[in-house]
C-alpha cells in the first residue's frame, strides 16, 4: 500500500487536528484544567494508527515529538514513553528526517522519498512528511514511513537471479555456438568427436541448470508435493554412498558411510532426502582434492537425527560461510565451473530439509575440509 492511500484511508490529517496521544511536557506543565477525555471517535482513531503497519510520527510545532505510534517506535527504535516531549532528532538520529520536518514546519514543504536509517540494522523506508495546519496560525508535521527493506531485498534477490541464470547458460550457449559453426565449416576427424564430446558435456551442464531450477522452483513456492513415509535414514546413506563410489574412485577419493546398526528412521520422502545426501556427496567429492576422504555419518539420540557428511577438501573461508546456501553462491566460480557445479545444490538442501521441519548448518576451516549436518526431529519406530 502507498504512504498516499494509506494516509488517505485512516483520515491521519484529521485526526492530527482533532487530536493528538497525549500533550507534550511544556503543554501539560503549562494546563491549568485537566484535558476533557477523547470522543469515542478519537479513541477509535487512535486505535487505528496503533494497528497500521506503517509508522506514524507526529510533531508538535515547537519541532518535539507529539505522538508516536508502535509500527514506527519499532521501526526508528525509539520507545514511546520517553520520546514524547523531546526534540525529533534526539529520538530519531536522522539528520535527513529532521531537516525534512524543519521544512514542513517552517515552510510548509513536504516531501515523499526514501530515506536509509540505520540504527541497529540498516532499513530503507519510504517517508512522507506533511504539513498540517492546526487552525491557530501553526503547523504540526506528519511523518508516515513504510519499511521497504524487505520489499527492496527481494528485487535485488529476483535481479541477481536473473543476472546469474543469463550467466550460466550464456556461456555453454555461447561455446555450443562456436563449435556447431566450426563443424559446419568442416573439421577434421579428431576435432570432429572432440567438439561433439564438449557439445554432449555443456548441454548436459545446462540440462542439470534447469533441471535444478525447476526443483528450486517447486520447493520455493511450496508446490512440491511430499510423500511423507518412514525412511530409514541409515539404508538412505548406505545406498547414497555407494552409487556415488565409482565417481569417488575415479577421481582418487575415499568414500566411506558410518551409519547405526539399527538404523535411524524418520516421517520423510524418500526421493527428496536422497536428493540431499546426494547433492552433499556432490559438494564433496567437488570441493575435495585427490587422496582425501569424504564421509557420510549418521547419527542418532533421544531429541533427532542428524546425517553429516565430512570432507578433508579445500574449506571454506569464515566469511563465504553464511552464505553456502544462498542460490547460485559459489566460493571460488572458475573451480565451479571446472568441476560442474551450478550453485544451486546446497540452496535445495536447505529448503529439502526445512520441508521436512529440519535444519542444516555448515562448518568449516580454510585447507582443512568442511562439514555438513541435517537434523531432523526424533526417529520414528518402523
Amino acid at each position: 500500500m502507498t504512504i498516499g492511500a494509506l494516509l488517505a484511508s485512516a483520515g491521519l490529517a484529521a485526526l492530527v487536528v482533532a487530536r493528538r496521544w497525549g500533550p507534550t511536557k511544556q503543554e501539560a506543565t503549562a494546563a491549568v484544567e485537566l484535558p476533557e477525555p477523547p470522543s469515542e471517535s478519537s479513541r477509535r482513531m487512535a486505535a487505528l494508527l496503533e494497528a497500521l503497519p506503517a509508522g506514524v510520527i507526529i510533531v508538535a510545532p515547537d519541532g518535539r515529538i507529539a505522538g508516536v505510534n508502535a509500527s514506527a517506535a519499532s521501526m526508528f527504535g525509539i520507545a514511546p514513553e520517553r520520546a514524547i516531549g523531546r526534540a525529533l532528532i534526539e529520538s530519531v538520529r536522522s539528520y535527513e528526517l529532521d531537516r525534512r520536518v524543519t521544512a514542513a514546519l517552517a515552510g510548509g514543504v513536504e516531501e515523499s522519498s526514501e530515506l536509509t536509517f540505520i540504527a541497529a540494522t540498516e532499513r530503507r523506508l519510504h517517508v512522507a512528511t506533511r504539513a498540517v495546519n492546526r487552525g491557530d496560525g501553526k503547523r504540526e508535521a506528519l511523518v508516515v514511513a513504510v519499511d521497504r527493506t524487505r520489499v527492496i531485498e527481494l528485487e535485488t534477490m529476483r535481479r541477481d537471479f536473473v543476472s546469474n541464470v543469463s550467466h550460466e547458460l550464456r556461456s555453454p550457449l555461447t561455446a555450443i555456438k562456436i563449435m556447431t559453426e566450426t563443424l559446419q565449416d568442416g573439421a577434421d576427424p579428431a576435432a570432429a568427436k572432440e567438439f561433439l564430446e564438449n557439445i554432449a558435456r555443456e548441454t548436459e551442464r545446462m540440462i542439470a541448470l534447469v533441471e535444478d531450477l525447476l526443483d528450486l522452483a517447486r520447493l520455493e513456492s511450496g508446490r512440491l508435493d511430499l510423500r511423507f513415509d518412514s525412511v530409514d535414514l541409515s539404508a538412505l546413506v548406505c545406498d547414497a554412498v555407494r552409487s556415488q563410489s565409482t565417481r569417488a574412485s575415479k577421481l582418487g577419493i575415499r568414500l566411506d558411510a558410518v551409519t547405526p546398526s539399527g538404523g535411524a528412521a524418520i516421517a520423510g520422502d524418500r526421493d527428496m532426502l536422497t536428493q540431499v545426501v546426494v547433492n552433499l556427496l556432490d559438494n564433496a567429492l567437488r570441493n575435495t582434492p585427490a587422496g582425501g576422504a569424504v564421509t557420510a555419518r549418521v547419527s542418532s539420540n533421544g531429541s533427532g537425527v542428524a546425517v553429516d557428511v565430512e570432507d578433508t577438501g579445500i574449506g571454506i573461508a569464515s566469511d563465504a560461510l553464511p552464505h553456502v546456501f544462498e542460490r547460485f553462491y559459489v566460493v571460488d566460480r572458475s573451480r565451479a565451473k571446472s568441476k560442474g557445479g551450478t550453485g544451486l545444490g546446497l540452496a535445495i538442501v536447505k529448503h529439502i530439509v526445512e520441508a521436512h521441519g529440519g535444519s542444516v548448518e555448515a562448518q568449516s576451516e580454510l585447507g582443512r575440509g568442511s562439514l555438513f549436518r541435517c537434523s531432523f526431529g526424533p526417529a520414528v519406530r518402523r
